[in-house]
């Protein structure tokens, strides 16, 4: 049974989504990630200052509203990218003429400038997750294949969405991401443990053409939303009791390569980063290797005298 869609928000601030989409530019998965977060402090602000529009609260307001999330124990990092998108609501209200200032201009967290650790799976945890996926019918195999994709390809939830029939390639075992972050186009190889499953699906699936995942009753693609939803009852069922959410898995794919003592660069290509100080974020993974590394200099070694 399909659920029912989630009423639209404030006409102003329907008006910036669309602005973002069809003005700015943004990335469908980024407009939806301002959807959500907008959505929410919609919803906890009303209950903080009940009658009182996003665009006309005091930042003694959003103070609160910061105090609530942090006891809910959301991590610096996510606060910051919240306020973020509320800045740039408040700052389109504001150039709209429906407030006097944006009360979050240039409020920033101290504590989000620290590099924290990425939410990420330990190898038992992927483990146990993959084996809680079923596969006695079309959809539970299909929805084994969205988790398999995102922790043995690296891929991003919108990627993953994206992907067509024909970005794969059998004989070279790779996959092509058309529609990578910043329009960076990559080929990621597809892990043995991913192609027989990968290439069983599509037998079943059918057709050479059309998107890769797709709803069964309708034939669509898969919306980020339905991924977010397999991976969370895949983890409910696998017994981890964290949220886990399909960029973990995408977290899960470098930290583990890293840990495997795959090159920085390497994993910066497979990620589709812009950067190497996106993928710096991953050095967490490499533990105690510096200093193994730096005790195999022999000429510092120690000799033992006679």
């Amino acid at each position: 049974m399909s659920k029912k869609p989630l009423p639209p928000l404030d006409p102003l601030i329907e008006g910036y989504l669309d602005y973002l989409a069809d003005v700015g530019r943004k990335a469908p998965g980024t407009v939806v990630d301002v959807r959500c977060t907008l959505r929410r402090a919609s919803t906890t602000l009303e209950r903080l200052a009940p009658g009182v529009a996003l665009w006309k609260l005091k930042l003694t307001d959003y103070l609160r509203w910061l105090e609530h999330e942090r006891l809910q124990r959301r991590r610096p990092s996510g606060l910051q990218k919240q306020i973020s998108h509320l800045r740039g609501f408040l700052d389109y209200a504001w150039r709209s003429g429906r407030s006097e200032r944006n009360v979050l201009d240039g409020f920033r967290l101290q504590d989000a400038a620290s590099h924290e650790e990425p939410e990420s799976l330990s190898l038992e945890e992927a483990e146990r997750l993959l084996r809680s996926c079923s596969v006695s019918n079309a959809q539970e195999r299909q929805n084994r294949l969205v988790i398999l994709l995102l922790y043995g390809c690296g891929l991003r939830t919108q990627e993953l969405c994206a992907l067509k029939v024909q970005d794969l390639d059998a004989e070279r075992q790779e996959l092509k991401v058309e529609a990578g972050k910043g329009d960076l186009q990559r080929i990621v190889p597809i892990p043995e443990g991913v192609q027989a499953p990968l290439w069983a699906y599509l037998h079943e699936r059918g057709g050479r053409r059309g998107p890769l995942l797709r709803t069964h009753r309708h034939r669509r693609p898969l919306s980020s939303r339905a991924i977010c939803r397999i991976v969370h009852e895949a983890a409910e069922r696998a017994g981890i009791a964290r949220t886990i959410t399909p960029k973990a898995l995408r977290h899960s794919y470098a930290t583990h390569l890293m840990d495997s003592g795959v090159d920085l660069a390497v994993i910066a290509r497979l990620m589709g980063h812009r950067s190497p100080r996106e993928t710096g974020i991953y050095l967490h993974a490499l533990k105690d290797r510096p200093r193994q590394a730096v005790d195999q200099l022999k000429s510092l070694r120690k000799k033992k005298h006679p």
